[in-house]
């Protein structure tokens, strides 16, 4: 039962309307383990994240002085009345940890600098402090790769037609067209004949057309810079990290540049010196290629009495990775290929070791890309985190961590306009007898299917070796409901993606960003900003441009955005509702013209729900009903893309992806984010998929998509190198009564045999 109102022991929220909350009031007890729940756009991140986690760290950061905050975001006072007895929160989320290619596993959890202290003392030939084992060190790192552990080249053929003079379009690159500044320069650089075919260049002429470092030429009567082709590249576009690359020029840079192992350090990022300075006849890039359970095991057989609260140190966090389940990954890994599950695991190994105490912890789903298996290992570290005398505030769907909880918040009783309410706080013995939504599905089980659609053929996968495959032969049966399960690290993703995905007929449906700036919304993504202005023209005989936040009909002040970005120099910048439109993003003209009533700053604030009752033209209505297929129905149509979580960026994707003519579809964890009853819908439209005609191959833990599979591929045993092989292929009928996988006995128990 919730604490009383009074007691400095809860956490007091009063009158808080952050989106869609509805004027709500709810006290948290502290030093527990609180569960919000609700269906996807209920009000939970809006009240754990939005509210109480955002007033945290604003208040934190209003300690620091002028100069530290103009180095950080700016954070708003959340919409709310008040907020009583916050501790310090911290957020361990699934945001990716960044593109930076200098950031492994190793970099992020301290791992390597504790390997790196440990191989400076006991690394033989000793060769230096710590910083001679740093592949981000001048005196450490590879100096032919700077540390990177591999080298690009460019096909100079992918950047030009040799058969062409650079009058005639030579340069093949995007945007390098015969009138752009870029090639005007080449033309008029007096290098060389910019009539003569590439091809005909002399040795000196081919040279200065691609390698001249930048020098001074004069144009007319204005000196400007000149560099070589191959130079310029490097510096516009391979300088840039892929992940922020325009789509056009990241599909140019993957046809142009092929990138190597360093043939110098061949992949260890490190110097020569660091590369022989050994413990027991492994140096340090072994160690950090080593699958982390390996290299626990390594780490525990070291021992000298100068590094021992070092080595105590690092084997606890080395055993915390394989606690949560991560010890299959390498300290080596790139961060910036982890998911984002893996993402939020490392984040939370950071901090058990943490010497903080009556911390507020705030956890966004932290058993998303996990088996069944792992999950119980994630709720112990919750307990733990807890135990420590922390607030752990957990948002999730998963019953298997809704069932530890201290306490229970579940917020609905609807998404969005139908949402924001505060439907059930206690235990979670209450929360199952309540009639609440989340109480009556809690103990939902989905049944084995009665009927096993047959196959249509087979598409066969063979030789398969990626990453910590080995070299497997699998059929994934045409025209069914396929799901590939399988512990984290199993090899679930490099068999499916590695495999199939770029296959010309195969729809790969993720959780990846969506690529657009904040003017981005499910109105323009989708399309459906086209047939609405349309509708809005013929309605009041104007121009459609008119009714674009991005063309005519923009409010001038904000530039259509709705707010005015304020940069205050030393302070932080700040963004505030436009005073000119008012946040509708539009002139005063345009919101005079209206369709059936509503203008289209009141359209577009519309929920899709309520637009799919609203609109009646027939393109509009068919995207509409897309989006409440996939679950999507509480999104307001001009909510910005930057808002939506990873679950929703792949339904929003998959509603597109539905209106094309595709064959196979592959769907990664697609559960993610879903409540116990919209997880129903989800295999409602995964089994529409297949009616129509296609092939849906599904990467899932979720027990209730096994279920309802016509056939699935566990892989395993384990993860890692105790992965990547096949170990169960067939019905989920025959998977529960003869196999004896980590997948079966889950799936046994689950379905109640």
């Amino acid at each position: 039962m919730s604490a009383p109102a009074d007691s400095h022991d809860v956490i007091q929220v009063r009158g808080a309307r952050v989106n869609n909350l509805a004027d709500i009031s709810v006290d948290i007890p502290k030093r527990r383990l609180t569960v919000f729940t609700g269906v996807s756009g209920s009000g939970k991140s809006s009240l754990v994240f939005g509210t109480i986690a955002a007033e945290s760290q604003r208040l934190i950061n209003e300690t620091y002085t002028a100069f530290i905050q103009s180095f950080m975001p700016s954070l708003g006072r959340p919409d709310v009345d008040g907020l009583r007895n916050l501790s310090a929160a911290i957020i361990v989320d699934q945001e990716r940890m960044g593109t930076n290619s200098r950031s492994t596993v190793g970099t992020a959890t301290d791992a390597h600098t504790m390997l790196r202290i440990l191989f400076s003392r006991l690394g033989t030939p000793h060769v230096g402090t710590s910083g001679a084992f740093s592949f981000n060190l001048p005196e450490g790192m590879c100096t032919h790769c700077e540390g990177l552990g591999r080298v690009s080249t460019i096909d100079v053929d992918q950047l030009v037609d040799r058969t062409r003079s650079l009058t005639d379009g030579a340069i093949t690159i995007p945007g390098f067209t015969v009138d752009n500044w870029y090639v005007q320069t080449y033309l008029q650089s007096g290098f060389y004949d910019p009539d003569k075919k590439l091809q005909d260049f002399t040795e000196e002429e081919w040279d200065a057309f691609l390698n001249l470092e930048s020098t001074k030429v004069k144009i007319g009567k204005t000196n400007v810079t000149y560099e070589g082709l191959l130079v310029k590249v490097q510096r516009l576009m391979l300088g840039k990290d892929r992940e922020n690359m325009q789509p056009h020029i990241r599909a140019f840079v993957d046809r142009a540049v092929t990138f190597a192992e360093c043939p110098d350090c061949h992949g260890a990022r490190l110097n020569a010196a660091a590369l022989e300075s050994k413990i027991d006849g492994v140096n340090i890039a072994d160690c950090s290629t080593m699958q982390i359970s390996d290299l626990a095991d390594w780490v525990a057989k070291v021992s000298d009495r100068s590094v021992g609260p070092m080595l105590t140190t690092l084997k606890e966090l080395l055993d915390s990775l394989v606690e949560i389940g991560l010890g299959y990954l390498s300290l080596d890994r790139p961060a910036a290929t982890l998911s984002g599950g893996e993402a939020q695991r490392v984040k939370m190994v950071r901090h058990l070791g943490s010497a903080l105490t009556d911390v507020t912890y705030v956890f966004d789903e932290p058993t998303i890309g996990l088996h069944p298996h792992d999950i119980q290992r994630m709720n112990d570290l919750l307990l733990r985190l807890r135990d420590k005398g922390n607030t752990v505030l957990v948002v999730e769907h998963k019953p298997e961590t809704i069932r530890i909880a201290d306490h229970v918040i579940d917020l609905g009783p609807g998404a969005g306009a139908n949402g924001g309410h505060i439907t059930f706080t206690g235990t979670v013995a209450e929360l199952r007898a309540s009639d609440t939504l989340t109480g009556r599905h809690l103990d939902h089980r989905a049944r084995l299917r009665d009927d096993i659609r047959e196959p249509a053929g087979q598409l066969p996968i063979t030789g398969a070796s990626l990453h910590n495959l080995k070299n497997i032969d699998v059929d994934i049966p045409l025209g069914v409901l396929t799901v590939v399960t399988g512990v984290a690290g199993s090899g679930k993703s490099s068999l499916i993606h590695g495999s199939l995905a770029r296959r010309p007929d195969v729809v790969t449906v993720d959780q990846a960003a969506i690529r657009g700036s904040r003017r981005s919304n499910p109105a323009t993504y989708t399309g459906l900003l086209d047939p609405i202005r349309t509708a809005f023209a013929k309605a009041n005989g104007v121009k459609a441009a008119l009714f674009s936040a991005n063309s005519e009909g923009a409010c001038p002040k904000c530039k259509g955005i709705g707010l005015v970005y304020t940069d205050l120099a030393m302070m932080a910048g700040v963004a505030s509702v436009c005073e000119e439109c008012e946040g509708k993003r539009f002139t005063p003209e345009v919101l005079t013209h209206k369709l059936r009533g509503k203008n289209i700053s009141e359209v577009l604030g519309m929920s899709v729900t309520d637009a799919r009752e609203f609109f009646t033209e027939k393109q509009a209505k068919a995207i509409l009903d897309r989006l409440v297929d996939v679950g999507l129905g509480y999104l307001s149509l001009g909510q910005p893309l930057t808002t939506l979580s990873g679950g929703e960026r792949q339904r929003l994707k998959l509603a597109i992806h539905m209106a094309e003519k595709a064959s196979t579809y592959i769907l990664d964890e697609p559960t993610t984010g879903l409540h116990l009853a919209d997880v129903d819908q989800l295999l409602a439209l995964l089994d529409r998929l297949v009616d129509d005609g296609n092939t849906v191959i599904v990467i899932e833990h979720h027990q209730a998509v096994m279920a309802h599979a016509d056939w699935i591929i566990d892989l395993g045993p384990g993860a890692g190198h105790d992965g990547g092989r096949i170990v169960f292929t067939g019905t989920p009928a025959d998977l529960v009564e003869n196999a004896s996988t980590l997948t079966a006995q889950h799936l046994r128990a689950y379905v109640g045999r």
